[in-house]
C-alpha cells in the first residue's frame, strides 16, 4: 500500500476574494468569468483600488484546493509547489500544514519573489473572476516534482493552469513521465475554458496517448473535443482519456468510468459562489476511488459535496463539514439541512 493517495502540483497562489457588481468589472477592464494573467504592477493596481474590501483569503491555486478536500475527507495528500519567502509564503505553508496537506513548498522558498497572488472577484449572479498575479509559481519547475514520493503515490493530479508558463510546463511533462515510470495513475484537470483558446497544444501535449481521469466543465470539455454539445464530446473525451468526469453546475455531471456513462443528477441549491466548486468535485471524487467506492458513487459524493459549497462564500468547506457530509453521503441522508 503506498503512502499517499494523490500527489498533486500546482500553482501556489494566495486568494483574496471580492464581491463586486459586474459594472465594477467592466469600469477596471476585466474579463468576466474567466482567468486572466496579469503581473504585479496590474495587481497591486487593482488592490490600491479594491482597498480592504476582501471577504476573505486563503492558501489556493486549484490543485491546492483540491488537496486540500481530499485530506479533509480523509485521504492522504501531497502537494508541490513554489512560494516565496515573505509574509504570504508563509502563511501559505501553514495552512496546507493545518489542512493536513504535506508539500515540499518550505524547502525551496524563494528568497527574493513573491508569493503568487489570485484575486477573485464573484458578482451577484455567483460567476467567478480571477486575475492571477503568479509570483515565483511562474518558475515552478521540474527541479520541484518529487520522484521519491510520486513513487510513494497511487495519482498524480496535475493542474491544467501550469501549462501558462515554459518552466511549470515542463514541471507538468516531468510529472507526467514520473507518473508512467513509476506506475502511478495520472488525472488532469482542464482548469479553465481561457488554457483551451490560448494553450490547447500544450494541453494536448500532456494528454499524449490519453490521461487516466479527465477533469472538466461542461464547456471545458466541448472546447476540448472541438464541439458546442456535451452529447457530441463523449466519443473524443473517450479517445484522450480513459476515464473522465464532466461536472454540469446545477444539472449535476456526467461520468465515465471506462466502460459506461454514468448521468449524475445535481441536488437543487441556491448558488451564490461558484469558486472552488470544481477543485472540491475533484477532491471529493479522487477521495472516493483511493477508498473503496467506485466510479458512481465517487461521482455522487463529488457532487453532493460541491452542491453545499456554492451555497456560501469561499474556495472550500471547513474539514469538520466534510467529515459529516461524507457521513450522511454514506448514511444516504441528503436532506439539506448543512449550515448556509
Amino acid at each position: 500500500m503506498k503512502k499517499y493517495d494523490v500527489y498533486a502540483l500546482g500553482n501556489a497562489l494566495v486568494d483574496i476574494e471580492y464581491h463586486v457588481e459586474p459594472a465594477v468589472l467592466t469600469s477596471l477592464g476585466i474579463q468576466k468569468g474567466v482567468m486572466t494573467l496579469i503581473d504585479e504592477h496590474r495587481q497591486i493596481q487593482l488592490q490600491a483600488f479594491l482597498g480592504d474590501s476582501h471577504e476573505k483569503m486563503a492558501c489556493g491555486g486549484s490543485a491546492a484546493n483540491t488537496q486540500i478536500a481530499l485530506a479533509q475527507l480523509g485521504g492522504d495528500a501531497f502537494f508541490s509547489c513554489r512560494v516565496a519567502d515573505d509574509i504570504a509564503g508563509a502563511f501559505y505553508v501553514e495552512d496546507l500544514r493545518e489542512n493536513g496537506v504535506d508539500s515540499n513548498a518550505d524547502e525551496s522558498m524563494d528568497p527574493a519573489g513573491h508569493t503568487g497572488k489570485c484575486l477573485v472577484f464573484v458578482t451577484p449572479d455567483a460567476d467567478r473572476t480571477m486575475n492571477t498575479f503568479l509570483g515565483v509559481s511562474a518558475h515552478f519547475d521540474a527541479s520541484h516534482v518529487s520522484e521519491i514520493v510520486i513513487a510513494e503515490s497511487e495519482w498524480v493530479y496535475l493542474e491544467g493552469y501550469l501549462v501558462t508558463a515554459p518552466d511549470s510546463l515542463q514541471a507538468v511533462q516531468e510529472a507526467r513521465r514520473l507518473a508512467r515510470e513509476q506506475g502511478a495513475r495520472c488525472a488532469l484537470t482542464l482548469s479553465d475554458p481561457f488554457l483551451l483558446q490560448s494553450f490547447r497544444d500544450e494541453i494536448l501535449g500532456i494528454i499524449g496517448d490519453g490521461v487516466d481521469l479527465l477533469f472538466a466543465n461542461e464547456e471545458e470539455a466541448c472546447q476540448l473535443a472541438g464541439t458546442d454539445h456535451l452529447e457530441a464530446a463523449i466519443e473524443p473525451l473517450k479517445a484522450l482519456a480513459r476515464s473522465f468526469a464532466v461536472t454540469r453546475g446545477a444539472a449535476g455531471a456526467l461520468v465515465f468510468d471506462g466502460e459506461c456513462l454514468i448521468e449524475i443528477e445535481g441536488f437543487p441549491v441556491e448558488a451564490v459562489d461558484t469558486l472552488g466548486a470544481g477543485d472540491l468535485f475533484a477532491g471529493s471524487f479522487l477521495y472516493g476511488i483511493t477508498h473503496g467506492m467506485d466510479p458512481a458513487d465517487a461521482g455522487r459524493l463529488a457532487v453532493w459535496t460541491s452542491s453545499r459549497i456554492v451555497t456560501r462564500f469561499g474556495p472550500r468547506l471547513e474539514g469538520a463539514e466534510l467529515q459529516e457530509l461524507l457521513r450522511r453521503f454514506r448514511a444516504g441522508n441528503f436532506t439539506d439541512d448543512t449550515k448556509e
